[in-house]
């Protein structure tokens, strides 16, 4: 139980103390009516002794009274027979009692923690200490027990009255008749012989003073000095200056009295439902909302207290009809009750208070105790008279028990209810009048004895209400005994109230059993027995009570040694259950909120779901609105558990309270709890949505809010624009540069305000989600936000240049002002099912710059209507009437800060301003279209194209350039030599795409030979400018220009992105330059594969092409059909084969075939072989590096211009894309010819063995193979038409068209320790290519060996130093071949003259030795047997290699 403020033995002596009777004649009730007061209001502050008091027991043992408190009132007769119960009124007005009696603000609160729970909840529960307190004043009086019977009388007569003495004997005889005549059955009497005591009644304001003496001298003589009392009172003239001065002890005591005069009380009372009062339901609450119906689920006595109403219960708030509830100001107010309004006591001073405490004291020592006193000694004097020795009160044997002795625990079921009514002389009724006039005067010990003694003569007579009382009586004497002799005996009580409640069905008397023994067992720390105890005693006949006992029985659970906290909040559920049945709304209320504590957030959503539900519900009849609408508004935003038509329920009740709060009020929208929006998920995206194709045209991709974002694609096309800034700025990138983003979400940088273009839409995309199972219907749906206007400072308050919109029902005007600032897009109807997430896109068109702030969304919200209520006229009003407006406001936290010490150790967030876009002027606009662009190609197949370009804007556009991921999948050509196609597409039909010349082959030709710059074609940074008419396109023009792709090399679907670059012609905006985005998807299907390989040559060179030359070089071409027959290609013709080179070039075809032009059906293959030679030096110019020489061989009829466009483009832009991926992009972008570094001479490369020996090999030829394809396609022939590329870098090194495929890497295992590098040195195979050697000899020689045995032929060994270093060369002749060639042929010949040399030549030079073999008989002979060694000059210590020969060379002697 909660704390009290009186202690167990206080509260027990002041529930039963000495009542004292009042009659006052008129004149003397006028007397104190001056005051407000009748006498015994008068009194009643001032009953409690303030010194002790004595009496003598029969023992003659002196027994102190400390603390005594008397009860005064007036006589109110009743011929009614006293019941078992309360009376309507009583129980009415103990509803009010506890009603007005509400927790203070201030009141004190216990914080208790008990595990993980943080409790907060009142620690005093003083409405119930008083209900406790004026439920025992208004008890009835009953037969069995006399401790609420009157003791003495106050007989009370005016010193005005001409004969007091009359009035006296009047009022004496009136107190006589009251008692004796048997025409009342109340008032109770406690002895036949009651105490009167005459009290003189003097005003001091009127009446004369020696005269009211002389009458109290009188009154002395007649009644004795300890009988009679004269008693001086009004000495003060009421006047308003002085009227706050005296203290008035009244007003707290006053509504007691209310509780004993039911003769007023049956006057004022009004009209109760019978029905409700006799359940204690819905006693009148001014502040109700409804009246006392009983139809909602809540308020049935067969529903569980945990049940949730059900969505058709006719309690909903929303159909409840609002009954007034309005009461007579006098059945709530306590000072009509006491007579009218005004304050108490006017005409009192102080002194007139210590007379009136001075007769008190006077009345109780002299009169009432000395009467009480006496009474005992003669009940103690009859009974032992009576009984006998053997039967006395203190010597009583076992015989007092007479027959069997009846168990106190277990009462069996008597005969009748209560058992025998004994007369009022019954000595069994003696004993027990003697134990109640000891209890009264604190003789505890006595009182125990003479209960024990009656106790066991009603038991042993089976009258079980007398014994309970008995019983009831015993154990709280045990316990109030000083010292505590004999512990308390709990089961007395047990059995006292199961016999008044079961036995004899007085719930009145077993209610006050239980409030005794509870505080009791309290006050013992019994916390778990007064809560068991307290819970027995809920029953349905009160509501009030039960959910007083409950709410007692959780402060019990709560205040154990180990709190229970889910009991307790149990209870208080069920506590404020019954609260509520009981019309006391606000302690239902504050019993829900307290237990709310417990259940909060533990998972226990339905049991939190009823809690708020109830709270809702109360706090709304409460007119707490504000509380109603946040309860509800957690029931909607759990997740909760609740069926759908539960939820459906639920919602109804918030849109009906939710539309009450709001009203009329449009000041301000509050926020709605429905549906939530996952702020963080908010994209927002600036500019036009994309435009469809129209007709063949294929729009820019571009960006949309249906694309997902890829964290990879973002830093791929922030590289992209990169590249076009830099190329803008002359390679450097500004400071200032941030990425272009058009859509803005979670992952994007949003740091800096995004910057979004006047008159182009602003699109939020918000995401909403239903946590419900129900649907939601959200109407004129639309964005809130707030608009700061170019150069007004916040600081200063402007009307209409600085607006803050809500987009509330506003003025006509003030709306228009709005949209000349921004137009907001309303959606009419936003439709969300059941526990469904929709995202709903709401635009903006801004038509000022400034700054623009999205601060949430504004909507109706409702529930959606079902087919039921669709179909009824009224559910429908119903329904428009459930629509509520309200906003939600957009609160996006930013990432978290990881940088500094603080914010690891904090929690920080950074700002995110994706909603807070900077309103920019006017920007250009450009679309991109694309005309007869494919979706597959043929890998290396050339196809022409269209692009358009559109200015949709009022701003013209310049500076248009373009990148992409894959620069050599397109080409716009270059002005040059871009061969004059038509411009229109539908004119393009069966035109090649290249440059053509009609020529027709000639056995034997030369290859046609053309020099261009490479700054021709390619751009150093690889962006492109797209060469547009004066490079500006003006509002609202379009321009067309001709693209041509290529196939990507490798087979596969490539993904390929433009990003097209534009600037404004009006510089300084703060968007400097805009950006397009294109992606495209090409499905590559495989074409030709093309291998190549070089050789050297073993002609010697001729001294007229080039005296530092090596000669010539074959090229051998291996071209295979790996087509695959589904793409519909008949046969492939090679009809061309180029070169690019800036230091070789193809000089002609030796292939021996006859068939110039080469067909190639599904997996054939064909060897081409052609001569390359060393291009022609360039004199003079400073640029001859940069000039590549294109060389073109036809196999047709006609012979494509390599060195144009699109061929030659394609070719640069391939042979750069290949180069990027083996060296950096940066180191790359310094020289503008691709192999130009490698051919500078310098020292450093000449003494380094690995650069000498590459060098050597080097070739630097680039092959391009041009084809035609044959498709059959629809019963219709195309052609297509492409190009392959093949690089030979090294000799004899093969080089193919096809990348092959990177296999994976095989695991290699860990290495803790670190290996020394292996020593570098130059593999054998490029070693031995230093030197090319050669053989000049006739192929035929005749010789007459008749004549001359030995034939000597002369024979020249041409050396050339292939490398750019000075080599040294031994040349062995003496040795001889074992070679399965040289073996077939006669070997007898030999080498005469110097057999071995030693010579060292220069770089790249040119040695001959003559040379003279020796033949001993005619055949043929194998002259190819010098062995050459050569090693680098500068390579002291490195042996010699052993140098390539030649192939066998061989000699015809014949003889003569």
């Amino acid at each position: 139980m909660a704390q009290c403020v009186q202690s167990v033995q206080e509260f027990i002596q002041d529930s039963f103390v000495p009542m004292v009777a009042v009659l006052c004649s008129e004149d003397a009730d006028k007397v104190t009516r001056k005051n407000n007061l009748n006498f015994a209001e008068l009194l009643r502050p001032f009953c409690r002794l303030t010194s002790e008091g004595h009496i003598r027991d029969p023992n003659n043992q002196v027994q102190v009274v400390k603390n005594l408190r008397i009860c005064v009132n007036n006589v109110v007769t009743s011929p009614n027979t006293a019941s078992a119960a309360l009376s309507p009124t009583q129980c009415r007005l103990l509803n009010e009692v506890v009603l007005s009696c509400q927790p203070q603000e201030s009141a004190v609160t216990n914080m208790i923690t008990a595990g993980d729970y943080d409790l907060n909840f009142s620690a005093t529960t003083p409405w119930f200490e008083t209900y406790r307190e004026n439920f025992l004043q208004s008890m009835p009086a009953s037969d069995h027990e006399f401790l609420n019977h009157y003791l003495a009388c106050l007989l009370v007569v005016s010193s005005t009255e001409t004969v007091p003495v009359e009035q006296f004997l009047k009022l004496s005889q009136e107190q006589h008749r009251i008692q004796h005549s048997g025409e009342y059955t109340s008032p109770k009497w406690f002895i036949p012989n009651t105490l009167k005591y005459y009290v003189l009644l003097h005003d001091m304001s009127e009446g004369d003073e020696q005269r009211a003496d002389m009458m109290y001298e009188d009154m002395k003589q007649r009644y004795g000095s300890q009988g009679c009392y004269l008693l001086k009172i009004n000495t003060r003239t009421f006047s308003a200056e002085d009227d706050d001065q005296i203290p008035d002890p009244w007003s707290q005591y006053l509504h007691k009295n209310n509780l004993h005069n039911q003769d007023m009380l049956d006057e004022v009372a009004p009209t109760v439902n019978s029905a409700a009062v006799a359940n204690n339901i819905r006693a009148p609450e001014v502040d109700c909302h409804y009246s006392a119906e009983k139809d909602g689920a809540s308020n049935t006595l067969e529903s569980h207290p945990l049940q949730l109403d059900t969505p058709s219960s006719s309690g909903s708030l929303h159909t409840l009809s609002a009954v007034s509830t309005d009461l007579k100001k006098g059945a709530r107010d306590p000072e009509s009750l006491a007579g009218g309004a005004g304050s108490h006591g006017a005409c009192l001073t102080l002194n007139d208070h210590d007379h009136i405490r001075q007769f008190i004291q006077e009345f109780t020592f002299r009169g009432l105790l000395p009467h009480i006193e006496k009474n005992i000694r003669q009940l103690n004097d009859q009974l032992v008279s009576r009984k006998g020795l053997s039967r006395s009160l203190f010597t009583a044997t076992k015989k007092w028990f007479g027959g069997g002795k009846v168990p106190e625990k277990g009462i069996s079921e008597p005969r009748s209810t209560c058992g025998p009514l004994y007369p009022p002389e019954a000595p069994e009724l003696q004993i027990r009048k003697m134990a109640d006039l000891c209890f009264l005067v604190q003789h505890y010990e006595l009182a125990y004895s003479c209960y024990h003694t009656a106790k066991k003569d009603f038991l042993s007579d089976q009258a079980m209400l007398y014994a309970a009382g008995a019983l009831e009586m015993a154990a709280v004497s045990a316990f109030l005994q000083a010292g505590a002799p004999r512990p308390y005996p709990a089961h007395y009580m047990d059995t006292a109230i199961q016999t008044y409640r079961d036995v004899c069905k007085n719930m009145v008397l077993a209610e006050r059993c239980a409030l005794l023994s509870a505080e009791i067992l309290k006050s013992q720390g019994k916390y778990s027995e007064a809560a068991t105890l307290l819970i027995k005693m809920t029953s349905e006949d009160s509501d009030l009570r039960s959910a007083l006992l409950l709410e007692q029985a959780a402060h019990c659970f709560i205040n154990m040694r180990n709190p229970m906290v889910r009991k307790f909040a149990f209870h208080m559920i069920l506590a404020g259950h019954r609260f509520s049945k009981a019309g006391q709304r606000r302690h239902a209320l504050r019993c829900y909120c307290q237990a709310m504590q417990v259940y909060k957030e533990r998972g226990w959503s339905l049991a939190e779901d009823h809690i708020n539900f109830t709270i809702g519900r109360q706090s709304f009849t409460l007119r707490q609105p504000e509380n109603a609408v946040t309860a509800f508004r957690q029931i909607l935003t759990n997740d909760s558990r609740q069926t759908a038509a539960q939820q459906g329920a639920f919602l109804r009740e918030y849109l009906y309270v939710y539309k009450s709060v709001i009203g009329g009020n449009e000041v301000s929208l509050p926020q709605l709890p429905l549906p939530c929006i996952h702020s963080s998920a908010t994209r927002i995206y600036f500019g036009h949505e994309r435009r469809l194709a129209e007709g063949e045209k294929q729009a820019a991709t571009h960006v949309s809010l249906d694309q997902e974002y890829d964290q990879g694609m973002a830093a791929m096309w922030y590289h992209l624009e990169e590249q076009l800034v830099a190329a803008a700025n002359r390679g450097t990138i500004p400071v200032n540069f941030q990425p272009t983003q058009c859509c803005l979400n979670s992952q994007t940088d949003n740091l800096h305000h995004p910057l979004a273009v006047m008159e182009e839409p602003i699109i939020v995309e918000v995401t909403f989600r239903n946590p419900l199972k129900v649907s939601l219907a959200l109407s004129n749906l639309s964005l809130l936000w707030r608009f700061t206007a170019d150069g007004v400072s916040p600081s200063k308050e402007k009307t209409t240049e600085e607006l803050v919109i809500t987009n509330e029902e506003n003025l006509t005007l003030e709306m228009t002002q709005k949209d000349d600032v921004v137009t907001t897009e309303v959606i009419l109807e936003f439709h969300m099912g059941p526990e469904e997430i929709k995202m709903a896109r709401l635009r903006l068109l801004p038509h000022r710059t400034g700054q623009l702030n999205i601060v949430g969304v504004v909507y109706n919200l409702a529930a959606a209507s079902s087919g039921e209520m669709a179909s009824s006229t009224e559910g429908q009003q119903t329904l428009d009437l459930m629509v509520v407006r309200g906003r939600q406001d957009l609160k996006i936290r930013g990432p978290r800060l990881n940088q500094t010490k603080e914010d690891k150790m904090l929690v920080r967030h950074g700002p995110d301003q994706r909603l807070d876009p900077i309103i920019t002027p006017p920007m250009p606009l450009m679309e991109v279209f694309f005309l007869q662009f494919p979706t597959a190609l043929l890998c290396g197949e050339i196809r022409k194209a269209y692009v358009e370009f559109c200015n949709v804007s009022s701003v013209a556009l310049c500076d248009l350039r373009v990148v992409s991921t894959h620069p050599e999948f397109f080409t716009f050509g270059s002005q040059a030599t871009t061969p004059h196609t038509p411009l229109s597409p539908t004119s393009a039909e069966n035109i090649s795409a290249y440059k053509t010349l009609v020529t027709h082959p000639q056995p034997g030709s030369t290859a046609f030979e053309m020099l261009v710059s490479a700054e021709d074609f390619s751009q150093p940074s690889g962006v492109m400018e797209i060469p547009i008419n004066c490079s500006t396109l003006q509002p609202g023009e379009s321009t067309q220009l001709p693209l041509w792709l290529r196939g990507p090399d490798l087979e596969g679907v490539h993904e390929i992105n433009f990003l097209f670059y534009y600037e404004s012609t009006d510089k300084g905006n703060k968007i400097s330059h805009r950006v397009l985005r294109h992606t495209v998807f090409i499905c590559a299907s495989r074409s030709l594969s093309v291998q190549a390989t070089a050789c050297r040559s073993s002609v010697p060179p001729h001294h007229s092409l080039d005296d530092k030359g090596s000669g010539g070089t074959l090229v051998f071409i291996d071209v295979e059909n790996i087509n695959t027959s589904e793409t519909g290609v008949r046969e492939f013709h090679i009809v061309q084969v180029s070169s690019s080179s800036q230091h070789w070039r193809l000089q002609k075809c030796i292939n021996p075939a006859k068939d110039k032009d080469c067909k190639l059906i599904s997996r054939e293959r064909a060897k081409l072989c052609f001569r390359a030679t060393r291009c022609k030096p360039y004199q003079g110019t400073s640029d001859a590096v940069e000039k590549y020489t294109f060389a073109d061989l036809n196999l047709g009829n006609e012979r494509i211009i390599s060195s144009s466009t699109p061929c030659g483009d394609f070719f640069f832009r391939g042979c750069r894309t290949s180069e990027s991926q083996r060296v950096d992009v940066a180191s790359s972008r310094t020289a503008s010819s691709i192999k130009s570094q490698s051919f500078v001479p310098t020292e450093d490369r000449a003494s380094d063995i690995t650069n000498i020996v590459k060098k050597c090999n080097e070739l630097d030829l680039n092959i391009i193979i041009i084809w035609k394809a044959y498709v059959v396609d629809d019963n219709k022939q195309l052609i297509l038409e492409g190009q392959l590329h093949v690089a030979l870098e090294t000799i004899g090194k093969e080089a193919s068209s096809v990348t092959p495929r990177e296999e994976a890497q095989e695991m290699m295992l860990l290495k803790f320790k670190s290996e020394l590098p292996p020593p570098v040195t130059p593999p054998s195979a490029e070693l031995s290519q230093l030197i090319k050697t050669n053989l000049h000899y006739p192929e035929t020689y005749t010789h007459l060996f008749v004549q001359d045995s030995l034939c000597m032929v002369p024979v020249t060994l041409t050396l050339s130093n292939c490398s750019l270093a000075q080599v040294d060369v031994i040349i062995d002749l003496r040795h001889k071949s074992t070679s399965p060639e040289s073996l077939e042929v006669h070997s007898s010949f030999t080498w005469v003259g110097q057999t071995q040399y030693k010579l060292q030549l220069k770089p790249q030079e040119v040695l001959c030795l003559t040379l003279r073999a020796c033949f001993l008989q005619a055949g043929v002979y194998n002259l190819n047997t010098p062995r050459v060694f050569a090693k680098p000059a500068e390579r002291g210590g490195m042996c010699e290699t052993s140098q390539q020969t030649a192939s066998p060379a061989l000699i015809v002697i014949n003889n003569a």
